[in-house]
């Protein structure tokens, strides 16, 4: 290996933590990683990681070592893209996660616009609801709805989703169509909970009257679709984005509850991290998602 491919290989061991996982996502045996290292510290003389049985840390010259070698990646990255000679349009991998029914429904299908527009980027998708380690996972951005938390990311406001409460007929026939939500804590109305959101901040109101939407549970459910189709299924009442209820509601499968209300928004993100260079590819992925949620999910300001 070269010198800046051992750089590379550096920075990924310092951003996994391993080097077990640094050889998986870059696609290289692990003695590959180690021996990269090796000639690393021993170009430079100094030691860069302290490596047990379990952990990979960094020194405190390889602390600063990875922070200039960041940089320098970074800029080598943006100038060969910047070439007078190079292709003007942005090339190279994009790892992003997003939500698993928001790739169904909104992202995938419109992916045919994205390649026509940018067609030398190369996406490595990943549809989940789980909590993604952006580093560890080596994901360049995730989107996300609801507020960013970890104050280790950047996290980029790119539209609001308009939301609703939903139940499918064959629920509604059998228990009953409630008119307030308070009706939802005081019967046998059950609540479908979405398992990261259990405490849902998002609000409705009405006539200066502000209720939550709360309830019995029998069902928790962590992932997007299968929580859509517990909701198409009768087993209860819940809370979705409108983009995803529209087809069900239209088809008669779903029915919207309590529409004389004012819901509150949920808030979607893009987040990478800071230690991720804003790569060219990443920013018109940003400007183009940004875009194609004003057009079907967005809620207005």
């Amino acid at each position: 290996m070269d010198r800046f491919d051992c750089m590379r290989v550096f920075v990924r061991v310092v951003e996994a933590g391993s080097f077990t996982k640094a050889a998986e996502t870059l696609d290289i045996s692990r003695a590959t990683v180690t021996q990269s290292i090796q000639q690393l510290e021993a170009h430079l003389r100094i030691k860069l990681l302290n490596r047990t049985t379990r952990k990979v840390n960094v020194t405190k010259d390889g602390a600063a070592y990875f922070e200039r070698v960041v940089k320098l990646l970074n800029e080598l990255e943006d100038i060969e893209h910047n070439l007078p000679g190079s292709p003007g349009s942005p090339r190279g991998l994009l790892r992003v996660d997003v939500p698993s029914p928001f790739a169904n429904i909104i992202l995938v299908p419109a992916l045919p616009d994205f390649y026509a527009r940018f067609p030398d980027i190369q996406l490595e998708l990943g549809a989940s609801d789980r909590k993604v380690d952006l580093i560890g996972d080596n994901v360049d951005c995730v989107v996300r709805g609801g507020e960013i938390t970890d104050g280790a990311l950047i996290a980029r406001h790119v539209g609001n989703l308009r939301l609703g409460v939903y139940a499918a007929p064959s629920y509604l026939k059998q228990l009953g169509t409630p008119l307030h939500p308070q009706e939802l804590i005081e019967s046998d109305h059950r609540i479908i909970r979405y398992r990261w959101a259990n405490e849902l901040p998002y609000g409705l109101r009405k006539d200066g009257v502000d209720a939550r939407l709360q309830g019995r549970s029998m069902l928790e459910i962590d992932d997007g679709n299968a929580y859509l189709t517990a909701g198409l299924a009768g087993l209860g009442v819940q809370w979705l984005p409108e983009y995803m209820a529209k087809r069900h509601i239209k088809n008669g499968e779903l029915v919207r509850l309590f529409s004389d209300w004012q819901f509150d928004s949920m808030p979607l993100y893009v987040a990478y991290s800071p230690n991720r260079y804003a790569s060219k590819q990443l920013r018109v992925f940003i400007e183009w998602i940004t875009h194609l949620i004003a057009q079907h999910a967005s809620a207005p300001q």
